[in-house]
């Protein structure tokens, strides 16, 4: 017996609908997801600092050395820095919050005591002693360059004195620990602290009971003291065991030998961004939201990247010292032109070129959508979904743009992106904004939405010819 056509597509379909399931099923990478999602309006609320400090309000190679009646408006620059400062130089204390409260509802745990307890241990992890050979500085020239630095270059004890800088320390959490070398520690402790919290919670030899008489907030408040305590002592000796073990805190550890891998793996590795992306829109072809379902890949990778560049740009950095070519709003840029599978190209072949009544009124609906990167109409409307023929270009069209924004940002042409903006931006103005109001940026936009028309254009051409065919035979 013959194998029936359609049964190899309802084999892929049954095989990505498994991982589909397994993967909106999974607590931690729900969780994850959410937290960046919701992390997203603080993110851009530190972006407009940055934007406006760098971009706006800045006489070395902002708007201020073109106009500079603008910078009249530099009195108002402290307001911007610390929204950048506690937006995006604190984004690992806000992770640990919202990733805590992520999981702990996914327990079953709707008060805030569980997100309390974490933060406790996050502090408690985090080294809070800092000596004078360790101190960060922060070096102001006289051009306006500002150089990272450590206090230790600049000051000398002589050995006579019979002290050292070591001698002199300080107390306070350096932001090397709340910025983004500490995201991947702040979400271990997250996810650690709130499940060892909850597991002791439920057990019942660990509450302290008090009589029914007694207030709510009382019995409360005296059900916790075991669970907190053992939580935060148990974090505590963890911390301590990985000092005397490996001479590293946690945070030392946790970022050298598993964050820092990850982004020198990710940040510049095309052959990984084109293979996720592949998955993602593979899962497009037969009906799932493919990047709803990778989205904790993407955002718990990729996404401080994109922070990493923000911290550089804001730091005076340009051209080749921003330290990653791909991070979350790269992909927006190049991979998503118009919607999952830059199906802008789409729209543009059928409105330019065809001449079939029906594939433009599905066009014309989807432009503006498109527009605003909104691309259902495309997707079902034509379809895309399950459709082999247009499934092909779907899943070429963003590789091949993420190939080009590559090299174009490689060979220096287009400048990094180092902004995030809402993914609803109009294309080629993403392009100016991300990188930083670059009209570069603009210029290679456009010239990646002409690829995803060229690509799309031979395979719309032939779908046509095969609607009019069945056309004749119907």
């Amino acid at each position: 017996m013959g194998v029936r056509r359609g049964d190899g597509m309802n084999k892929l379909v049954d095989a990505l609908s498994w991982v589909a399931m397994k993967c909106t099923q999974n607590k931690y990478l729900n969780a994850i997801k959410n937290t960046f999602q919701n992390y997203m309006p603080i993110s851009l609320t530190g972006a407009v600092g940055i934007f406006w400090i760098n971009v706006l309000v800045n006489d070395h190679g902002g708007l201020g050395t073109v106009f500079p009646l603008i910078m009249d408006l530099k009195i108002f620059n402290p307001i911007f820095e610390a929204l950048n400062y506690a937006a995006i130089s604190c984004i690992s204390i806000i992770i640990v919050l919202l990733l805590s409260s992520e999981i702990a509802q996914a327990n079953g745990d709707y008060d805030i005591y569980p997100v309390i307890v974490s933060f406790i241990c996050w502090l408690i992890v985090t080294p809070h002693i800092i000596d004078g050979l360790h101190i960060n500085v922060l070096l102001h020239t006289g051009g306006g360059a500002i150089i990272h630095t450590k206090l230790s270059t600049f000051v000398h004890i002589p050995p006579s004195i019979g002290i050292t800088l070591k001698d002199f320390t300080t107390q306070g959490i350096g932001s090397i620990y709340t910025s983004l070398s500490g995201l991947f520690t702040a979400m271990f402790v997250a996810i650690f602290a709130t499940e060892l919290y909850h597991l002791l919670r439920n057990c019942d030899c660990l509450l302290i009971k008090l009589p029914s008489q007694v207030s709510t907030n009382q019995v409360l408040s005296f059900m916790n003291i075991v669970p907190t305590f053992l939580t935060c002592l148990i974090m505590s000796s963890v911390s301590y065991l990985c000092i005397l073990s490996t001479g590293h805190t946690l945070n030392t550890n946790i970022y050298s030998l598993i964050q820092l891998p990850l982004q020198l793996m990710a940040g510049d590795n095309l052959i990984a961004v084109l293979v996720l992306y592949f998955i993602i829109l593979l899962f497009w072809t037969v009906g799932f939201h493919g990047k709803n379902l990778m989205l904790p890949i993407v955002e718990s990778l990729y996404r401080p990247l994109l922070y990493i560049n923000m911290a550089a740009f804001n730091a005076g950095l340009r051209g080749k010292d921003i330290p990653y070519v791909f991070n979350s709003t790269m992909f927006q840029m190049f991979g998503e032109v118009g919607g999952s599978g830059c199906t802008l190209g789409v729209v543009i072949y059928i409105l330019v070129f065809s001449q079939r009544h029906d594939n433009r009124l599905i066009a014309n609906i989807s432009l503006f959508p498109s527009l605003a990167n909104i691309n259902e109409t495309v997707i079902f409307g034509m379809p895309i979904v399950l459709n082999p023929l247009l499934s092909i270009p779907f899943i070429l069209a963003p590789l091949v743009s993420l190939t080009a924004g590559y090299f174009l940002i490689s060979i220096g042409f287009c400048p990094h992106v180092i902004m995030e903006v809402p993914w609803v931006m109009p294309p080629i103005l993403m392009g100016f904004l991300v990188t930083g109001g670059s009209i570069y940026g603009a210029i290679s936009h456009l010239i990646c939405i002409c690829i995803s028309v060229l690509v799309y254009a031979p395979f719309i051409y032939i779908y046509e010819r095969k609607q009019k065919k069945e056309e004749y035979i119907y």
